[in-house]
């Protein structure tokens, strides 16, 4: 079976940026409870994968020895 392939027209961290803009906004939208929380969660999520992936693309980052 041959695997469907597809170019990103944009970056990893602008995709993540748009989903936590999307994210906060229905965050506000919604009362205090369980969903706010899980989209609130996402969120902070969204956000260490933005740090995770400029630690790893950082040129200072050298394999271990």
């Amino acid at each position: 079976m041959e695997r469907r392939r597809f170019k990103q027209s944009q970056t990893l961290k602008q995709r993540l940026v748009n989903e936590i803009s999307r994210l906060r906004d229905e965050a506000r939208s919604l009362p205090p409870g369980r969903r706010r929380e899980m989209l609130l969660r996402r969120v902070r999520q969204d956000e260490t994968t933005i740090q995770i992936e400029a630690w790893l693309s950082s040129p200072g980052l050298r394999a271990p020895t």
